[in-house]
C-alpha cells in the first residue's frame, strides 16, 4: 500500500522538477523560490540572467551524513542551464579504487562552492572551488537571459585517457575516478585525488 505522505512527496517532488526544467521562453523569467534572478552588467549593458536550483530532498541518493552536511550549510544545488534531469550531483570513485565519494555543487548566500565528500572524511567535505554565481554565468541559444555555466560529473580512468590522447607523452592511465569540472560548451579540467592532496591532470603539453 502507497501511504498518503509518499504521495504527497512524489507530487511535490514533481512538481519541482517541472518548475525547474521548465525551458525558458525570450526573457521570461520563472517565478520560483528555488531560483535566482537578476541583471548584471555585460559589456556596459545590463543583461537579464536566471539561476535554477533543486533542494537536497531532490537527491534521495546522498546519504545521510552528506544530506546533513549540505543542509547544515543551506545548500541548494544549482542547476546548467541545459539540464534536463537532476545534475550537478556526482557519484564516483575520487578517494582510491572502489571507495564510494560524492562531489555537489553547493548555492548558498549568493555563492556557489565545489563540495567534495571523500568515503573516509567523516562527512566533512574538502572544498575545491568557489565563486559568486554570478560569475558563473554565460549566454546561450537564442534567449538574452544568462544562465548558469557550472557543471561536474565522474570521470573514468578511460574518460582522462581519452582527454590526455593529444599530448605528445601521456602520463600513464588512472586507477581511480577524477572529477570532470566544466564550463558549459568551453572546457574541462579534471580533479584527482592521489596521495591525500587534490591535484589538476594535465590534458595538453
Amino acid at each position: 500500500m502507497v501511504h498518503a505522505g509518499f504521495e504527497t512527496k512524489l507530487l511535490l517532488g514533481m512538481l519541482l522538477l517541472v518548475c525547474c526544467f521548465t525551458p525558458l521562453r525570450s526573457q521570461e523569467l520563472v517565478s520560483s523560490p528555488l531560483n535566482t534572478s537578476g541583471q548584471i552588467m555585460v559589456e556596459g549593458h545590463p543583461a537579464p540572467y536566471l539561476i535554477r536550483h533543486l533542494p537536497v530532498s531532490s537527491f534521495p541518493q546522498l546519504p545521510v551524513a552528506v544530506q546533513d552536511a549540505l543542509t547544515r550549510r543551506s545548500c541548494l544545488i544549482p542547476q546548467t542551464y541545459e539540464a534536463h534531469q537532476p545534475e550537478n550531483v556526482v557519484h564516483a570513485s575520487l578517494e582510491r579504487p572502489g571507495s564510494s565519494d560524492w562531489a555537489v555543487l553547493c548555492s548558498a548566500n549568493g555563492d556557489v562552492s565545489l563540495l567534495v565528500f571523500l568515503s573516509s572524511s567523516n562527512g566533512e567535505p574538502a572544498v575545491l572551488a568557489s565563486a559568486p554565481e554570478t560569475e558563473r554565468l554565460q549566454s546561450y541559444s537564442a534567449s538574452s537571459v544568462l544562465g548558469f555555466n557550472w557543471a561536474i560529473d565522474p570521470a573514468s580512468p578511460q574518460a582522462v585517457h581519452e582527454a590526455q590522447l593529444g599530448m605528445r607523452h601521456p602520463p600513464p592511465r588512472l586507477d581511480h575516478d577524477a572529477l570532470a569540472d566544466s564550463v558549459v560548451d568551453r572546457h574541462t579540467i579534471y580533479h584527482f585525488y592521489s596521495r591525500n592532496a587534490w591535484t589538476l591532470i594535465d590534458t595538453q603539453d
